[in-house]
């Protein structure tokens, strides 16, 4: 099993850190440092209690004074670079929130995003006051670094993952979505990943306002196109009528894509942890070439006997009419850390377009 994240913070990288504060500011304890963060509940914390944690006391170490805290920051960041360094953002986030130090917090979350990210620290701004910080994230999105561009719009994700939901922005996404069209035809494929990934956000919330960016943005740019299907994905995976249609679908969601459909298991009974293998044959409907996608869904048992439905993607193309789909996929039972499995029977459906078209069950066992 692969080392947890949190384990990178260690009294090694602390001590390498504090050795940089130190070589800037030559009153820095590093050991007082290292023993004050790294207390008997060190090894429970989780990773961005971790990143709480040594930002809290590097606050005790550093100046008190705001501002010549961060000139030491400033001084060792071209060094301080990657994921780790997360709490140089959330030190601003933190200790500079007051309307005097509002213009440096700024300076400082544009400067440390190059090197980390700034993207969980701007929304404690937004949060604080959304119109000056959104304004600030537009002037952002006109940068010439993609860093601070991708900042613009990954930090205003409404439901970025580890961040604090922006409640705000998902009853209302106006504000950000001023910021995705800045930056719809992106040249970087980082940026563009996050306002998809932005775009995804509001889709879960408010799907009719992302139909309608849909319709006005479509085949205006290659860029923004990549943006818009990446962006719906989730609206695609739940078949939502609207979005499939504009992306092609139409045809097939009108009526029964396939004149037969089978769909098999085995075995049809195992223990957690084998595998078991999926055959399929499909018989689309004759007549005019159409674009599906193929899925299978598997109803997992829950702990309390409930079932959820996770969809695994097969194919998504465009196939002639009177064609004859076969295929054979193996899904693997082993545990996971985002899925543990329980025992009990286990509904299985192969669906195209989100419409379920052959069904079969199996039985998992301890």
């Amino acid at each position: 099993m692969a080392e947890a994240l949190k384990n990178m913070y260690d009294k090694e990288f602390l001590r390498q850190f504090g050795d940089k504060v130190h070589a800037i500011y030559k009153i820095f304890d590093v050991e007082k440092f290292i023993q004050t963060t790294i207390d008997d509940t060190w090894d429970e914390l989780k990773l961005m209690v971790r990143m709480n944690r040594i930002t809290e006391t590097l606050r005790l170490y550093l100046p008190q004074k705001y501002e010549y805290a961060i000139d030491i920051l400033f001084a060792i960041d071209e060094s301080c670079v990657g994921f780790p360094y997360l709490f140089f953002p959330n030190f601003v986030a933190m200790y500079g929130q007051g309307n005097e130090n509002w213009e440096l917090s700024m300076v400082a979350l544009e400067r440390f995003t190059v090197r980390s990210s700034s993207e969980f620290a701007v929304r404690t701004f937004i949060m604080l006051d959304p119109k000056r910080m959104m304004s600030q994230m537009l002037e952002w999105s006109g940068s010439s670094n993609e860093h601070v561009r991708r900042l613009s719009s990954e930090g205003c994700r409404p439901r970025l993952p580890w961040g604090v939901a922006l409640t705000a922005f998902k009853n209302d996404p106006t504000a950000v979505i001023r910021v995705l069209d800045k930056l719809k035809q992106d040249p970087s494929v980082y940026v563009r990943k996050s306002v998809a990934n932005n775009l995804n956000d509001i889709s879960k919330d408010n799907p009719l306002v992302v139909v309608e960016i849909v319709r006005r943005l479509k085949g205006v740019n290659s860029y923004t196109d990549w943006i818009l299907r990446h962006g719906c994905r989730t609206l695609i995976r739940k078949a939502h009528p609207e979005i499939m249609k504009l992306f092609g679908y139409g045809e097939s969601i009108d009526r029964p894509v396939t004149s037969s459909a089978f769909l098999s298991v085995n075995p049809p009974e195992l223990k957690i942890g084998e595998s078991c293998e999926l055959k399929y044959n499909l018989a689309i409907r004759k007549g005019e070439p159409m674009h599906i996608r193929i899925e299978y869904g598997i109803d997992f048992v829950k702990a309390r006997g409930k079932k959820s439905r996770k969809l695994f993607l097969l194919s998504d193309k465009t196939v002639s009419g009177g064609q004859c789909i076969t295929g054979i996929r193996v899904h693997r039972w082993v545990e996971l850390t985002t899925r543990k499995h329980y025992p009990g029977e286990h509904r299985i459906a192969i669906l195209i377009n989100g419409s379920e078209v052959a069904v079969t069950v199996m039985n998992l066992k301890l």
